[in-house]
């Protein structure tokens, strides 16, 4: 690995940590019942909650690590990737990042059996959609242009096909 790879990966490991943790840790343990711990002898519920929770940690891991390796760049937008990145979960859905973050968050929503958790979740999805409506999807046009047009034609932005 060069040393300029490095580099990207300890960038997008300090913003993960500080942005992502924030939303998908932070903010959660705010929004819950002070002391509100899982009761994991109660139902399959909850147990059922990791597979979200790991679904999405799994793929907001394989995201970073494409926008490091392949796009040079990290998730924070100052820091955004270089190269256009169509690869792994980006081949199936335009922002499987965002994806992954409300998926970590519903699965929390399931481990607690928390509404609040499954309506902050709503929130940070809304949240998502319009930062990617309002900036991002302008942003790319204009860095990836042609390129990024084409991309939007064939892979939707939320669903996948």
């Amino acid at each position: 690995m060069s040393s300029r790879l490095h580099w990207i990966i300890l960038r997008a490991a300090i913003f993960t940590i500080l942005a992502t943790g924030s939303v998908t840790v932070l903010i959660p343990y705010w929004l819950l019942e002070s002391g509100s711990q899982p009761d994991w002898e109660s139902d399959g519920l909850r147990f059922a909650g990791l597979v979200p929770i790991a679904i999405g940690a799994v793929g907001y891991l394989w995201c970073v690590w494409d926008f490091a390796a392949v796009g040079r760049g990290t998730p924070f937008p100052l820091d955004a990737p270089r190269v256009f990145v169509a690869r792994g979960p980006y081949r199936y859905v335009r922002n499987p990042m965002y994806l992954a973050v409300v998926s970590v968050v519903l699965g929390e929503a399931m481990v607690f059996e928390s509404a609040r958790l499954v309506v902050y979740a709503l929130l940070v999805w809304v949240i998502s959609h319009l930062f990617v409506i309002l900036y991002e999807e302008p942003t790319l046009r204009g860095r990836f242009g042609p390129e990024y047009e084409e991309y939007c034609r064939r892979v939707p932005r939320w669903i996948p096909r």
